[in-house]
């Protein structure tokens, strides 16, 4: 069965779980609701997930947040239903062209497995199912990409010899749906979000540098999406500015700052690696140590939290002494 952290993403915490519990052991006390806001593929808030403590996730990106209601939502759903469509899926035998294969077949997939994607996606958009079945079955065949994708792990570019042709295979998501009755999944800007919500401990993994994740993963975007927009470029994006995040620019301590200052809730921790400065231009962090520790200082308390970490990258930064680090605040004053 396919499991939550069985995907390759950029900046996925997964390999620092133990390290980022520790701390909320450690620093937070009785804690009911925990909120990562920046949720990516949903590993930290899964892991923090279960029956007494209820989870507030919440990506911009809708491919990201189809998966996070796949998993970590509180909907049923009908288990042997799924693995019945799964197991249709998985033998469909598209014969005609379609979107995908125009578009991204022979460059990121062959042309069998862009085929194959396009039938599967375009059968899944004819199926009658609630949003709860329609999120795990784009979640199953966008794990299902990720394997036979011809990339590094993201779609910034495709590699130029196609060498990935395993024929693409579905599986039935492994969900703890017991644990998930009080979740809450968001689709929404942070800082917008942030204004409506209140909670015991606040997770926070923006992005780090100038380089946006709806470029990364802009074919999954597509894909899920399923608006069959025109491609432009070698690399065939979509248009994405609406997707762009402010983190990823000049104005990120400023918007940082203003997340912090309207933040309803007890404890925060901030996740922030250490390559401000380090990097080529791209991947220096864009807000510096002192700026995060006076922002969170203004609201309580605030420690760092160490660890050495070489994460999954886009492979063009070698970083000597590469750590992540968590920012702890202890909130002590109320919104500001």
């Amino acid at each position: 069965m396919l499991q939550i952290q069985s995907r390759r993403y950029l900046g996925n915490k997964f390999k620092l779980l133990n390290f980022i519990r520790e701390i909320v052991e450690k620093r937070c006390k009785k804690y009911k609701s925990f909120c990562d806001i920046f949720a990516g593929t949903g590993v930290v808030g899964n892991e923090f997930n279960h029956k007494d403590v209820r989870i507030i996730s919440n990506e911009l990106l809708c491919s990201n947040y189809v998966s996070l209601r796949a998993w970590l939502s509180p909907e049923r759903f009908d288990r042997t239903k799924i693995a019945e469509y799964v197991y249709m899926l998985n033998n469909i035998r598209p014969v005609k062209e379609n979107y995908v294969s125009h578009y991204f077949g022979g460059t990121y997939f062959t042309i069998e497995n862009a085929r194959k994607i396009g039938a599967i996606r375009e059968k899944i958009e004819e199926l009658t199912l609630s949003f709860k079945e329609k999120c795990i079955l784009l979640t199953s065949l966008l794990y299902a990409i990720d394997k036979v994708a011809n990339t590094c792990g993201h779609y910034d570019a495709f590699r130029r010899t196609l060498d990935t042709t395993t024929p693409i295979r579905l599986l039935v998501p492994d969900i703890r749906q017991g644990k998930n009755k009080q979740n809450e999944i968001h689709n929404e800007d942070a800082n917008r979000l942030i204004r409506k919500i209140k909670m015991d401990v606040l997770y926070i993994d923006p992005p780090y540098n100038s380089r946006h994740y709806c470029d990364s993963y802009h074919l999954l975007e597509n894909i899920i999406t399923w608006k069959k927009p025109k491609t432009f470029g070698v690399a065939k994006k979509m248009l994405r500015s609406d997707l762009k995040s402010q983190y990823c620019l000049k104005t990120a301590p400023k918007i940082f700052d203003d997340l912090i200052s309207n933040a309803d809730c007890k404890y925060i921790l901030v996740s922030y690696n250490n390559m401000a400065g380090k990097g080529n231009q791209r991947s220096n962090a864009r807000i510096k140590d002192e700026e995060i520790i006076r922002i969170l200082s203004k609201r309580g308390k605030t420690e760092i939290f160490e660890t050495k970490f070489r994460g999954f990258t886009t492979g063009k930064s070698k970083i000597e002494g590469h750590t992540e680090r968590v920012f702890f605040c202890e909130v002590l004053k109320g919104k500001i």
